[in-house]
């Protein structure tokens, strides 16, 4: 089995829809597919909209379609989503250029473009720009958190008005995301390590690279301190600041691929830093459990308190560790 295949089995646990759903039991909605948010390298980047039929409520939850950092539009479910669009939320399946072709940083700046493309074009989708969500589960939900504490200002100079746009969220709900690849685990034990163990089918996000301009060609990056100083920088816990929006993780305690401790350190830090958290532990359950889709409820009521200012939600799932 290849990397990719390896890397797209990871995804099942998240992406694959309950059985038990009718179709008669989803809300209806309009597809819009392959809408091209941006380029790179005559490659298009797209997403799929889901608006609801009635009661659009104006705001968005974007899903990113990741698995260990791999993404497709064949991952898009929309049984996925009935939490979201039951409730009027429009959401956006965002794919993004793929490992083993690109490497997170370059996965993060299509990230950026997407909330940026989105905010742009807010009044065409039917939703408020500062009414802006984002999910996603294991590498969706790192990417989730990296949008949450690192989205970035809109450049006013900018030739293209969609890159005038910020590309910050307004809330963050996601499951077991890594979060500090300095300290994978337990404290010192870098991301490297983990990728020679328990990582080891997800290498490729890892090989970064840089334009050699001399041979016009993209190298891998061997200096040991810019590959360390490169996993700090794509690590949401190094940007974590009080500005940051309300994050809430889901992550089992038995989870191997990526521990709980990934998800403690992160929620220390939130509190360490005055933003508002949630941390929902799920006891026994490893990377992903047979009833995943069902949880997707307790973003839903987390974001209708940050994005839609209702009174939050009160479930017995929701234990504190």
């Amino acid at each position: 089995m290849n990397r990719c295949s390896r890397a797209l089995l990871a995804t099942l646990v998240l992406l694959t829809a309950s059985a038990g759903l009718r179709a008669a039991d989803q809300p209806e909605y309009r597809r819009t597919q392959d809408v091209v948010y941006g380029r790179k390298f005559g490659t298009a980047l797209t997403f799929d909209v889901f608006t609801p039929a009635q009661n659009a409520n104006g705001a968005a939850v974007i899903m990113v379609m990741s698995g260990g950092w791999f993404s497709a539009h064949e991952m898009i479910n929309p049984a996925v989503f009935d939490a979201f669009l039951s409730r009027g939320y429009t959401v956006f399946a965002v794919v993004h250029g793929s490992q083993p072709k690109y490497t997170i940083p370059e996965i993060l700046d299509d990230m950026h473009r997407s909330i940026r493309y989105i905010r742009h074009n807010a009044g065409d989708f039917g939703i408020q720009p500062d009414r802006i969500g984002i999910t996603g589960g294991s590498a969706g939900g790192h990417l989730s958190l990296m949008m949450g504490t690192a989205g970035r200002p809109g450049d006013p100079n900018a030739k293209d008005p969609v890159d005038r746009q910020s590309s910050r969220v307004q809330a963050v709900g996601c499951y077991f995301p890594p979060t500090d690849f300095l300290n994978y685990g337990e404290t010192g034990r870098d991301v490297f390590k983990a990728l020679e163990s328990e990582l080891k089918p997800f290498k490729a996000p890892f090989d970064f690279v840089r334009l050699d301009t001399a041979s016009g060609r993209f190298v891998r990056i061997e200096d040991s301190q810019a590959r360390l100083d490169i996993a700090r920088d794509i690590s949401p816990i190094t940007h974590v600041t009080p500005d940051d929006p309300p994050a809430l993780i889901i992550h089992g305690d038995a989870d191997k691929l990526v521990p709980i401790q990934q998800s403690q350190v992160f929620i220390k830090r939130l509190e360490e830093a005055g933003v508002e958290n949630k941390l929902v532990v799920k006891p026994g359950e490893g990377h992903g459990w047979k009833d995943w889709i069902a949880d997707m409820a307790i973003i839903a009521d987390f974001f209708d308190v940050h994005l839609l200012g209702k009174q939050p939600a009160t479930r017995p799932d929701q234990a504190e560790p």
